[in-house]
């Protein structure tokens, strides 16, 4: 069978034949990767070939030159980057010839291909010559098809490599983008084509909107091109007009009053709403921008400094403007809509939310005459539009300003559950969750509290939408009135405000939950709910606690029973999803009850091992498997240990699945708590962890981040067998010195990031390891690494961007290695100029972080006197 009818058989809608193609070309793949390679190509610049044909070529070329997993993306590199240079080379001509094609979809293929190539090879400074070839390309007057495709590739490259690779050639890149946009070319495939590539390179072409030349004629081919006659032209100018107001916000400024206020109003205005979405998107932008602005400025203030950025108020200088159509909008609201049909009716409420964040009070006065001119309309657009812009607005403004309006509100809006439309119940409940969770104060216990229970209890048996808003707004109650309440004296209370409530809302729910679908996440949301009832139970409702989990458990048990019975796919992963949600009832109980929850821990234990058991390669199931055990046994303590052994036949396994980061993780996790819970106790097993756990880090394949829970979990173990840490002690010392000096590269966000959350584990691993040698024999081993430590902790605390939780660990850290060695030891090096400056620091902290710096303060005083 030649490569065309192969290729034609992978896309067959007889599956026997589909499945014996693709294995023939996977074969094909391995056996003869560089023959495989130029037969793809071959195809694919084949102009007698069928398009759909030469479209699976295009596409078996590209899956075989990346991939989204980063392991395989690396072995797919090498696997390219090691072909002979012949070979290599007869692909990318023969790729870059199929570019013009006069069939254009040929070379939209193409220039996936040639941008896959390109992102393999341009970071090993192969391929020198391809921008110059392409900008060659996009300069051919003639073929109109050969400019597209060119374009299209170079916005493919831009958006797969990163920005510093392309730099040094990001003037003639935008040169020739800019120069396909512009109104006066004549293709409007041609312009599309730029607009996107444009939309693809505006994060590397930073130099060039520092100049003011080049970013006034960049800003005035994009602002043209809103205009264009082309529909798709004018989405991808706004489309680039979201992301330059992202990217370059502070240069914004003259272009918001010269042309973008009055464009964006116009596009939101726009009768294609593909065109208002990007217009609406457009301002939701401005005021994320700008909420993020507020609170970097409040956080400078925080610590005695200036902002870095200032905000330009465009929100509130808009305000007048777009408000009125944002409102508009709402009122645009397509009945038979799916809920996950992203319209500009849902676009525009979340942008009024986004601007109520961003200009807060002021939005107030700019709504209200909309909400009480439509809140009883008899069109019920117009009822629900006044409901949405209610709901949309209660995060932002002062609370002081929304109390009194929504406690006029309040009875309405629980009147409204029983109005007759779909749309309006279903924005009414989600109202009053929002009222729950972010104005629950303005709820009178004594009034509205009642009715407002039995109006959403009432819902839970409406459609699922509305149901699933209705437990979402219950699950809100449980949390903002629930848990405990001490009176004047320091008393905790026996009761709540919503204890009458209890056990009619928690059957409500149950009720909700016997259902054997999950449409819209109502049994899911209902589930959430019970979890936030019984975790924020008071002591007169702990007897509907322990029923319901009693009824939780019985479900637990006959989803075991009739495990084997479920077949198909659907059954199965609806199986998994209330196992899942039963787990999540479970944990929320046991942290409620801890060690009162030993009755019934053995009934526990046994479901899960046997969840275990049944689990297979679920890997979900067992993550919340052992998250419930994890809780199990940080509520138990030492009494925990009877389940130790019956568990480490799934917990080793789970350890070494380096391939699934989340299951991995978890495992992680459990070891930790398990060592915690017992204590010494640990020690039996902890030579069995530390092994496994040091193996883990020496694996390739293992996800760097799991390996920053290992050296945090070293912590665990170590603080629990306190000097049985000894065995381990040189060679994790060795490991955590060698993890402190990797450095953060300012240029990568994602290693910085990384970097932060590794030296947090490290940190934590150092602190388990002090505290479980401090005051024992074993304390003088700490004292040759004492140096190191402090080295890390200093780069910690000088990082401009440290966290919170980095500087609580290091001065934890700091206070809990004076501790070790009160008699003087270490006395000249905390009296290092860098630590006494670091704990006599006037910078503004949480409370917990200037509680731990002063207790370290007087533990070093102690060392040093």
């Amino acid at each position: 069978m030649n490569a065309t009818d192969l290729l034609a058989n992978t896309l067959s809608a007889d599956a026997r034949t589909r499945e014996d193609a693709t294995h023939k070309l996977d074969a094909a793949s391995r056996e003869n990767y560089p023959e495989y390679m130029i037969m793809l190509t071959s195809v694919l610049g084949s102009e007698g070939a069928p398009v759909h044909v030469r479209n699976a070529a295009g596409l078996a070329l590209k899956n075989a030159l990346s991939a989204r997993d980063a392991t395989r993306q690396q072995e797919y590199s090498n696997r390219w980057l090691q072909l002979p240079v012949d070979t290599k080379n007869k692909i990318k001509q023969q790729t870059l010839e199929t570019l013009a094609s006069p069939l254009q979809k040929a070379g939209n293929f193409a220039s996936q291909v040639v941008a896959a190539i390109a992102a393999v090879e341009l970071p090993n400074n192969q391929w020198a010559d391809l921008i110059e070839l392409l900008l060659s390309f996009v300069n051919n007057q003639q073929n109109t098809n050969l400019k597209i495709a060119t374009l299209q590739t170079i916005g493919f490259i831009c958006e797969v490599i990163k920005p510093e690779i392309l730099s040094l050639r990001s003037n003639e890149i935008l040169t020739a983008v800019i120069h396909g946009a512009r109104k006066e070319e004549p293709s409007s495939d041609v312009q599309l084509a730029a607009v996107h590539a444009l939309y693809n390179s505006l994060e590397f072409v930073r130099e060039n909107f520092e100049r003011e030349g080049e970013r006034n004629y960049i800003m005035q081919v994009v602002c043209e091109a809103t205009q264009n006659q082309s529909v798709q032209v004018q989405v991808g100018a706004f489309e680039c007009l979201v992301r330059i107001m992202g990217l370059y916000y502070d240069k914004m400024a003259l272009y918001m009053e010269q042309a973008l206020f009055g464009l964006t109003v116009m596009g939101m205005k726009h009768n294609d709403e593909r065109v208002a979405l990007q217009a609406v998107e457009f301002w939701s932008t401005v005021c994320e921008e700008e909420v993020e602005l507020t609170v970097e400025a409040q956080e400078a203030l925080d610590y005695g400094e200036q902002p870095e950025a200032e905000s330009r108020q465009f929100a509130k200088v808009a305000l007048p403007e777009i408000v009125p159509v944002l409102l508009q909008l709402l009122t645009k609201q397509d009945e038979d809509a799916d809920d996950d049909e992203w319209n500009v009716s849902m676009a525009a409420a979340t942008c009024l939310n986004l601007l109520a964040m961003a200009v807060q009070d002021a939005i107030v006065p700019a709504v209200i005459p909309f909400i009480e001119a439509n809140i009883k309309g008899d069109d019920w657009h117009l009822r629900e539009a006044a409901i949405m812009t209610f709901g949309s607005i209660l995060d932002g403004p002062d609370p002081g300003v929304l109390t009194p309006l929504v406690n006029q509100a309040l009875p309405l809006l629980i009147s409204m559950m029983n109005d007759q439309n779909l749309h309006v119940k279903d924005t009414t409940a989600w109202t009053l969750g929002r009222i729950s969770d972010l104005l629950v104060t303005t709820i009178k216990t004594d009034v509205h509290l009642h009715p407002l229970v039995s109006a959403l209890v009432s819902g839970l048996t409406d459609s699922p939408r509305i149901a699933t808003n209705c437990s979402w707004a219950l699950k809100n109650l449980a949390e903002q009135l629930g848990g405990s309440f001490y009176d004047e004296d320091g008393n905790e209370s026996p009761s709540g405000p919503l204890s009458p409530y209890y056990e009619g809302v928690i059957a409500a729910l149950l009720r909700v939950t016997e259902s054997g679908s999950n449409e819209a996440n109502y049994r899911t949301a209902a589930y959430q709910a019970i979890a936030a009832y019984l975790g924020q139970a008071t002591a007169d409702v702990i007897p509907a606690v322990l029923n319901t989990i009693d009824t939780v458990l019985t479900r637990m048990e006959h989803l075991l029973v009739i495990h084997e019975q479920i077949v198909g796919i659907d059954d199965r992963n609806n199986w998994n999803d209330l196992i899942s949600n039963l787990c999540n009832v479970v944990m929320s109980v046991i942290r409620k009850l801890e060690a009162n929850i030993q009755p019934r821990a053995d009934r526990i234990m046994t479901i899960n091992i046997g969840l275990l058991a049944a689990a297979s390669k679920t890997t979900t199931i067992v993550e919340d498997t052992f998250l419930v055990i994890g809780a199990l046994a940080s509520a138990l303590d030492t009494a925990f240990s009877p389940y130790i052994d019956h568990i480490l036949t799934y917990l080793y396994p789970a350890l070494k699945a380096h391939e699934d980061t989340q299951l991995c993780t978890t495992a992680v996790g459990l070891v930790g708590d398990i060592s915690r819970a017992l204590s010494e106790q640990s020690g039996k097993y902890a030579g069995h962890f530390m092994t496994v756990l040091l193996e883990n880090l020496q694996s390739e394949v293992l996800n760097r981040n799991v390996k920053v829970s290992i050296l945090s979990c070293f912590g665990d173990i170590a603080l629990a067998v306190g000097p049985g840490f000894e065995p381990y002690f040189e060679t994790t010392m060795t490991v955590l010195r060698q993890a402190g000096q990797v450095e953060p590269n300012p240029l990568d966000y994602d290693l910085v990031d990384y970097v932060a959350t590794l030296r947090e584990g490290i940190l934590e691993a150092y602190t388990g390891i002090t505290t479980g040698f401090k005051k024992t024999d074993k304390a003088h081993l700490l004292l040759q690494h004492v140096p190191s430590i402090l080295d890390l902790i200093q780069r910690c605390l000088k990082d401009d961007d440290r966290t919170d939780a980095t500087m609580r660990l290091s001065y934890g850290l700091i206070g809990d290695l004076a501790d070790s060695f009160p008699r003087g030891e270490i006395k000249h090096l905390l009296l290092g100029q860098w630590i006494v400056g670091e704990l006599r620091t006037k910078y503004k902290m949480p409370g917990e972080t200037k509680k731990t710096l002063r207790w370290a303060r007087e533990m070093v005083k102690v060392a040093t006197q």
